[in-house]
């Protein structure tokens, strides 16, 4: 087990605001605006990371050191022990951060929060209280 974790000690990093649409490059955003998501969070990088089989690990207690209220970030491997790739799609971190920002939109949780906001948006228009009223 000891062994195991100073092995993700050495793996690379992803903050979720390296891909977040939302901030700015001089606030940490990585890729450019236009293929980042918004507000993205761990535990959607970490399914990401899962669907592309990368191997992860999310630390939630971790902060990110310019801005300590974005909270939790994922630590991957993109290479096997013998220097293999794991997914040979993906050969750097630039293009696994790109990667899951296109993936982040579509996730299952991110897909099924919308359909009930977009049902009840059909909202009753208020009354005035001037119609009755007659001028004298």
């Amino acid at each position: 087990m000891e062994q195991e974790l100073t092995s993700i000690k050495k793996w690379n990093i992803i903050y979720p605001v390296y891909i977040n649409s939302k901030k700015t490059v001089a606030e940490g955003r990585r890729v450019s605006a236009a293929k980042a998501c918004e507000n993205p969070n761990c535990m959607e990088i970490s399914d990401c990371c899962s669907h592309l089989k990368i191997p992860h690990a999310v630390e939630i207690d971790k902060a990110y050191p310019r801005d300590f209220m974005q909270v939790g970030r994922v630590r991957f491997q993109l290479k096997k022990a013998d220097g293999s790739f794991w997914n040979p799609a993906i050969t750097s971190k630039k293009a696994l951060m790109l990667q899951i920002a296109e993936l982040v939109p579509k996730h299952h949780g991110r897909t099924k929060k919308q359909e009930p906001a977009v049902s009840s948006a059909a909202a009753v228009p208020a009354k005035s209280g001037k119609h009755g009223k007659k001028k004298k």
